[in-house]
Order: structure tokens, then C-alpha cells, then sequence
């Protein structure tokens, strides 16, 4: 389990550093800086998938993704004795992207390239990556550094020996050094964060791939756009969770159930709602009905991962419907751990009363994400 999360420079993100539960519920008001944390646990994911400068330049490039104010605020700044303003830089301009858990700590900083006359002058660099073992990162307990392109891993015996010296600037050591023989922890690792499983875009309007019949084959995971729903929730059925299946549909709708029907191997949803003599197709369901159909099928999954990530899932949702989210979330995270962002108070106060749910609530002071002093935990970034 992932026990603390921290990024430094990222949007609003200057400084941020979260302890982590089972259970987590992120809120805070509009423009706090909830989706900028969830977009920074996306990036740390797509280290492991060999993507993250891609996904930079997607969001606008590195300059677009940095902190805009100043590197640091002084006392006169935050009491408004003083405007805010730039002062002389003390560290180089970086994105810091790192987590830790009981075991394993990461964490990675990206930065600009020297000046030069290429076209791809503006694409960041990974300036320096680090991993160790245990929840802080001291010299003692790194086993795989490093700094620029060059990879030193640590030997059984304590000794240093260099995996790369000709590594590219935005390649990751995470894709290129983990080997089974040579680096086994940083294979467990990289398939650690290759397994995190984000739900953000899950469509519901009309043309959303749940809505039309689909190829159906074994599927115990629901993918993020939602398209083999039909053929997760029958997974779900023959080799899953079958009667949380359908208790979490009769709490939302009593008196409905859902059944899965193929025709030449596509698999098509059906809902069968009380008072009406035929099913409705999932062409017909309202978004809000389908939205927590994909929630189901998502948090019942036959195979769970070791975190999931939801972003704002009471989109479309009728009050009536949150209670027995909350209660699918808190039930999933007895085999995941979970991190939600939200910002509906009945979502929010249902799941507090979950056990070990942990509430971080953001704040925004001079522009800057502020988490609270109690649930920021102590963390040590590697040096250039």
C-alpha cells in the first residue's frame, strides 16, 4: 500500500506531500487543486508505461504544467505585508512526481534540456530517478539511482555497478533498467504502477461505447472509456462477486436487475426496471443510471487492482445514488486500496463513516495547494 504521495512544481502543486489510508476521499472547493493531484498520480502511472513526456506535452509541455508563482513565499508574502513576487532562484526549475509505501519509495525529477538550436528544445528531460526501499529515502536504503544518463544499481553485496551510461533524457530508468536477474525491484515496481487502475472518462452520452452492443470475451476489468461493460458485468457473474452484483443494483433501483444477452458474440446490457413489461437496452438508460452501472462494474472487478483511482464518480448521479456508492467504494477497498476525488458533500460524509477512511480536505491560499498539517508527512527528494 502506497502510504505517502508527494509532488513539488506541478500546477498548483508547489509543494504537496500527502499520508495515504486504505480509504481515501480528496475534496475541497472548486479550484483547490483536485485534479491537479489526481493528473499527477496519471503522470507517475505513465513513468511505468514509457509515456510521460508524451503525456506532458499533451497537458501543453513542461512550461505549461509549472508552478506559476514564485519558488517560495516569505512570512511578509503570506500575511500580505508584501506583494507577491519572484525572487532570485536557489534550485533549478523541476516537476517532482515521488510516492512511498511500507516497502518501495520512487520518485522522479523532470526538468529543461540546455539551450540548443533542435526544434524539440522544449521537451523535458528526466534529470534524476531514485528508488528505496521503506517509506523515507535516505543514502543507505537507495538501490537503483539515477542522474542524467547514467544507472547505478546497488549489488546484494552493497557495491554500485553501472546498468546504463547512454540512457536517453526521456526514457525512464522504471522501462529500460528492470530487469528480471539484474533489478527484480524495479520490475516489481514498474508492474506495481502499470497495475493502478484510473476511472476519470467513463462516457455515458449517446454515442458512448457502453451504449452498443460490443464483442464479448472474458473481461475482468472494466476499461476506462467503459466500452466492455456488457462483458465485465458477466464476468462479474460467472467467476466474480455475483450477489454484490446484485445487491448494489437493488439498493440503487429496487426492484431492477441486469442481465448481459448475446447475439453472434456481441454482448449487449439490459436493465429490468420495475413496472415496465420489457427491458431497457443500455442504448436507453438515462447517464446517471449508466454511469453507476459502470461504477459497479469497475469496483467489482474479479480482479481488483492494488490501486484505484476515481475521479469525481458522482458526475451524473442522482443524490438517491450515493449511499450505496459509498458503500461499493468502501466495500472494494477491503481488496484495493482507493483514492477518490469528489467534491459532493453526501459522497464525501458517506464515505468518512467508512473504516479507515481518510479524508484530505485541499485548500488554496495565494494560489497554492495547501494540504492539512496533520496529513503531511515527512519526505526527502533525491538531488540532481
Amino acid at each position: 500500500m502506497i502510504t505517502k504521495i508527494a509532488v513539488s512544481g506541478y500546477r498548483s502543486l508547489r509543494d504537496v506531500r500527502v499520508a495515504l489510508g486504505r480509504l481515501n476521499v480528496i475534496t475541497g472547493a472548486n479550484g483547490t487543486g483536485k485534479s491537479s493531484l489526481y493528473r499527477a498520480l496519471s503522470l507517475l502511472a505513465d513513468v511505468a508505461q514509457g509515456r510521460i513526456i508524451q503525456s506532458l506535452a499533451a497537458e501543453g509541455g513542461l512550461h505549461s504544467t509549472l508552478w506559476a508563482g514564485p519558488e517560495s513565499f516569505s512570512r511578509a508574502m503570506r500575511q500580505g505585508e508584501q506583494p507577491v513576487q519572484g525572487t532570485r532562484r536557489k534550485s533549478p526549475i523541476a516537476l517532482k512526481l515521488g510516492f512511498a509505501g511500507d516497502d518501495y519509495g520512487y520518485a522522479i525529477d523532470l526538468g529543461l534540456p540546455l539551450p540548443s538550436s533542435s526544434l524539440f528544445g522544449r521537451d523535458p528531460e528526466i534529470k534524476t530517478e531514485t528508488l528505496w526501499t521503506g517509506e523515507t529515502l535516505e543514502r543507505a536504503n537507495m538501490f537503483a539511482q539515477r542522474a542524467g544518463p547514467g544507472v547505478l544499481l546497488r549489488k546484494d553485496s552493497g557495491e554500485w555497478r553501472q546498468a546504463s551510461a547512454h540512457l536517453a533524457p526521456v526514457d525512464s530508468m522504471m522501462t529500460h533498467c528492470g530487469e528480471p536477474a539484474d533489478a527484480p525491484e524495479l520490475l516489481i515496481l514498474r508492474e506495481r504502477m502499470r497495475d493502478w487502475r484510473f476511472y476519470d472518462h467513463l462516457r455515458t452520452d449517446r454515442d458512448a461505447p457502453a451504449r452498443r452492443p460490443q464483442i464479448g470475451t472474458y473481461t475482468p476489468i472494466l476499461r476506462g472509456d467503459g466500452a466492455n461493460l456488457a462483458a465485465a458485468v458477466q464476468t462479474i457473474r460467472e467467476i466474480g462477486q455475483a450477489v454484490d452484483l446484485d445487491r448494489a443494483i437493488e439498493s440503487a433501483f429496487p426492484g431492477a436487475s441486469i442481465d448481459v444477452v448475446a447475439a453472434d458474440g456481441f454482448f449487449e446490457l439490459e436493465m429490468q426496471q420495475r413496472g415496465l413489461l420489457r427491458p431497457l437496452r443500455a442504448s436507453e438508460l438515462s447517464e446517471g443510471t449508466l454511469r453507476y452501472l459502470l461504477l459497479v462494474a469497475a469496483l467489482l472487478s474479479p480482479r481488483p487492482p492494488n490501486l484505484m483511482i476515481l475521479n469525481e464518480p458522482e458526475t451524473s448521479l442522482h443524490p438517491d445514488l450515493l449511499p450505496p456508492l459509498a458503500q461499493l467504494v468502501a466495500q472494494a477497498s477491503e481488496r484495493s486500496q482507493i483514492i477518490i476525488v469528489s467534491h459532493a458533500p453526501a459522497l464525501v460524509s458517506a464515505l468518512a463513516a467508512a473504516p479507515d477512511a481518510r479524508q484530505i480536505v485541499l485548500e488554496k491560499r495565494l494560489g497554492e495547494t495547501l494540504v492539512p498539517s496533520d496529513l503531511r508527512p515527512a519526505w526527502t527528494w533525491p538531488a540532481r
